[in-house]
């Protein structure tokens, strides 16, 4: 892994730990083990490494998350396999948790990527809501727009909520709780919710 590879990962696995004001050059440079001209050879200062740094858990969630949304089953079937799938929940989202950081929310070039990883899941979601809808798996009185801003907010509340709790359970629990909702619309059997 080259120089700059080190530099934007290990400046992601500060960022997920600590906080845009907890990760200090000097904790970057020497997880990474790189020198500060190393560094800024890379990268003009802080900022533009976390941007980096941001960008790259942007499109690995992203990527990650396509993996169920692209993949094979009912529209229905993906969201739950989304909803399911393996997560480091007590670490919480790693995009979500930028939301909490005041000087990511406060730059407007740090907060982009934040913003656009939203705008871009929340899409995904009207998609396939709107398909299961159209589909006859949801029943035509669902407002796909509406009900994929709640199952965001449901996933992002539950890591928080586990966090506090220090345990997973509460993440598990709000998952079920919005996939009962959606069983609720559902026209045909709802998918299983073993985990």
């Amino acid at each position: 892994m080259s120089t700059a590879e080190r530099l934007i990962e290990t400046t992601r696995e500060l960022l997920w730990e600590r906080g845009y004001v907890g990760t200090s050059p000097k904790a970057i440079q020497q997880r990474a083990g790189a020198g500060q001209g190393s560094m800024y050879h890379h990268f003009s200062g802080k900022p533009d490494l976390a941007l980096a740094a941001i960008r790259r858990s942007a499109e690995e969630m992203q990527a990650k998350a396509e993996q169920q949304f692209g993949g094979p089953g009912t529209a229905l079937g993906r969201i739950t396999a989304y909803l399911r799938r393996e997560r480091e929940v007590l670490k919480g989202c790693p995009i979500g948790r930028l939301t909490q950081d005041p000087d990511v929310m406060a730059d407007p070039e740090l907060r982009r990527p934040v913003d656009e990883t939203f705008a871009w899941l929340h899409g995904r979601f009207v998609a396939l809501l709107t398909e299961a809808r159209d589909q006859g798996e949801l029943n035509a009185a669902l407002d796909p727009a509406s009900t994929a801003s709640t199952v965001v907010a449901v996933l992002q509340g539950g890591y928080v909520l586990a966090r506090a709790a220090g345990s997973d359970e509460p993440f598990h629990r709000a998952v079920d709780g919005v996939l009962g909702l959606l069983a609720g619309h559902a026209t045909a059997p709802a998918p299983s919710h073993d985990r």
